[in-house]
């Protein structure tokens, strides 16, 4: 076995010579160790610190809403910046890697951060299954497996489901919004989250309906608490 990995090392050296991996960002440097981004893409994610600060514009976006233990972002956003670019590579263009990379990130910066350190499960915001078979993936379900692997906490697609194929909320008011996935979602298996603390989490908070109709569902549960995560707050 160790003839043939030896063996093998010119083959792969040869390939990431031909093929070599490209920073998801930029699509030029090579990535950094360990990570999906080059170094200058990289220090360009400039985090929100959100987790820390009560209040917060996240944590604000829900008051008088729903009830959550806290809410917070990764990393600031910028209307034509990189993490928009990042956000459209995930979304848009078959790049599910960078929901994972995102995910890893806000995951380190949660560590250790109450409540956050109490946190036990990840539950992503789910998409319904017709919306994922042209997609291929969701992409909330990527960022939440990032979280989970750099935390070392379970997470589930199966926990929270959507029952109920909705409109893009893209062109609708606040008030449309929330009308429009108010009872679009469903808990599954509510016994695997009974008084539980979980962290909700999805790509892009705008007006904040859909994470607030999955929110009420999920507090429906005895003893449940949800605190709320996502890669970016945009613009109502």
């Amino acid at each position: 076995m160790a003839v043939l990995s030896h063996l093998s090392r010119p083959f792969t050296a040869l390939f990431e010579l031909l093929y070599p991996q490209l920073c998801l960002a930029c699509e030029a440097a090579h990535p950094a160790p360990e990570s999906h981004l080059c170094w200058r893409c990289h220090y360009q994610l400039t985090p929100t610190h959100y987790q820390t600060e009560t209040p917060n514009p996240v944590l604000e976006r829900f008051w008088g809403r729903v009830e959550l233990e806290h809410a917070s972002t990764s990393f600031a956003f910028n209307k034509g910046g990189l993490l928009q670019h990042l956000i459209h590579q995930l979304k848009y263009n078959d790049q599910p890697a960078v929901g994972v990379e995102l995910g890893q990130q806000y995951g380190q910066l949660l560590r250790g951060v109450a409540p956050y350190n109490t946190v036990e499960a990840i539950v992503p915001v789910p998409l319904h299954p017709k919306k994922q078979r042209l997609r291929g993936y969701n992409q909330a379900a990527k960022f939440a497996e990032g979280i989970a692997t750099a935390l070392d906490l379970p997470w589930s697609s199966e926990w929270l489901i959507r029952t109920q194929y909705t409109d893009s909320q893209t062109q609708k008011s606040r008030l449309e919004r929330f009308d429009n996935v108010e009872h679009a979602f469903a808990v599954a298996d509510p016994e695997a989250l009974r008084g539980k603390h979980v962290l909700l989490v999805d790509d892009v908070i705008t007006t904040g309906a859909t994470l607030e109709a999955c929110a009420k569902q999920l507090l429906k549960v005895e003893g449940l608490r949800v605190s709320v995560g996502a890669i970016a707050l945009a613009g109502n």
